[in-house]
């Protein structure tokens, strides 16, 4: 995890992961807006790219 929020986001992602049936673009979302509302240098406008 890289940057000020990504030990938040990465927490969120292994609660998500383990305890939840989401897909993994549904857990990087929810987690990346988990980071942001936890740390002040975090933002909220979040770009995803899907590799298929």
């Amino acid at each position: 995890a890289i940057g000020s929020g990504g030990s938040y986001a990465l927490a969120a992602a292994k609660a998500l992961y383990d305890h939840t049936d989401l897909s993994a673009r549904e857990i990087v979302e929810s987690s990346m807006k988990i980071a942001a509302n936890i740390c002040i240098y975090t933002n909220d406008h979040i770009t995803l790219e899907e590799i298929l």
